[in-house]
């Protein structure tokens, strides 16, 4: 079995397979798991004992939401007790990967792949790396699990649904204690066409004097837009952060089709997270959804390998994984799209301005259960409406 791309989604599955006793070989382009380690990795306290996450990955933990905009305005929910954390995204990586190799997975850093051809029954996997150039691999299947860039599944999106991008940039800083003491234990999100146009800031703790600062947004080919960097430095200098310490500079996209309906499985290649669309544009998140999408495919391709003559089973994967996710992770690309594209000028942000003091009543609890569990129906007929562009 290979598997190419060593995120969430690559490694878990990997994970799962050896410890089945496959053969499996994991391979990233990378050449250390720690790089490139954009992802704002916030997370329900849940998803950490689901997935078994370890304490050392946990950079921090939060029980407080704070939500700023449109302009200065600022709302508060506070749970009194942690709601969630805040991982470091390359030591994720790092454990996930290791947990796969102490259960026999053989991991190859720096090697890309590059295509790929069905052989019998078999694939043959082209790729290449730094000390051995091209060469050829052959497995039983194939696992696209290398994100959004779909190195092998490729764009199987059609023109009735279309791909989606979320661009994004962010920066760890290292502050002093007066710094850091205002976000500290809460996840602040900055809402408004004034701090970021057709897109949202945060402000996340990590560990002991560092914060996480970044700004992301959905690509919008019919309007020009302001670069990121720009509205990150201005959204740092409004924070009071403009002068503090960058540890580390780093971006990202996200793709993903919104209805979700693009191929999974072409012959004996399958496509894992986000290279099948499971991540979230609503809050630009992919972990949990790529963890979990594996733990749906693992047990087809044990079933497939199995019974090599009889691989019909693999044509449930995209059924069973979208009864995994739920319906409501389906709504939120649509409504990804309509709340964070029409967040470009005044109107937009009044209209905001309404559904957030709708909120101010809720509880800390009830804003995890809409943004992470995406419980829209708890709000009914108040929230959907703004969130879809009807007022």
């Amino acid at each position: 079995m290979l598997v190419v791309g060593a995120g969430p989604s690559g490694a878990e599955l990997a994970r799962l397979l050896a410890q089945a006793g496959v053969d499996v070989l994991l391979v990233d382009r990378l050449k250390q798991l720690g790089q490139a380690a954009f992802s704002s990795a916030a997370l329900p306290l849940e998803t950490l004992d689901r997935f078994g996450i370890p304490a050392h990955v946990v950079a921090a933990r939060w029980s407080d939401w704070q939500l700023v905009g449109p302009g200065e305005q600022r709302r508060l929910w506070s749970a009194g007790q942690p709601l969630g954390a805040v991982l470091d995204f390359g030591a994720l990586r790092q454990w996930l990967a290791g947990q796969a190799q102490a259960w026999g997975a053989r991991l190859q850093l720096g090697v890309t792949a590059l295509g790929w051809h069905q052989d019998g029954a078999g694939v043959c996997t082209v790729v290449r790396d730094g000390a051995a150039g091209r060469r050829l691999l052959r497995s039983r299947w194939l696992v696209d699990a290398s994100g959004e860039g779909r190195a092998l599944i490729g764009e199987q999106a059609s023109l009735a649904d279309p791909l989606v991008a979320g661009l994004g940039v962010e920066w760890l800083l290292q502050v002093d204690p007066e710094q850091q003491r205002p976000w500290a234990d809460r996840l602040s999100f900055f809402l408004g066409s004034d701090w970021v146009r057709q897109g949202y800031g945060w402000v996340f703790p990590m560990a002991p004097g560092q914060l996480k600062v970044g700004v992301c947004r959905l690509a919008d080919p019919s309007r020009g837009q302001p670069a990121l960097a720009l509205e990150l430095g201005a959204l740092l200098r409004r924070c009071g952060l403009g002068h503090a310490e960058v540890l580390d500079r780093h971006g990202g996209r996200i793709r993903s089709t919104l209805r979700r309906q693009e191929p999974h499985r072409l012959g004996r290649l399958l496509g894992l997270g986000d290279a099948v669309s499971t991540a979230n544009l609503l809050g630009g998140e992919g972990i949990r959804h790529a963890l979990a999408s594996a733990r749906v495919l693992a047990p087809l391709l044990l079933e497939a390998l199995a019974k090599p003559a009889d691989s019909a089973g693999l044509d449930r994967y995209p059924s069973l994984l979208r009864r995994e996710l739920g319906w409501r992770w389906s709504l939120s690309g649509r409504l990804a799209r309509r709340t964070w594209l029409g967040l470009a000028d005044a109107r937009a942000d009044a209209r905001l301005e309404r559904l957030l003091a709708g909120l101010q009543t809720r509880r800390a609890e009830d804003l995890s259960a809409l943004l992470f569990d995406y419980r829209f129906e708890r709000y009914g007929l108040k929230a959907l409406p703004y969130l879809l562009g009807w007022r």
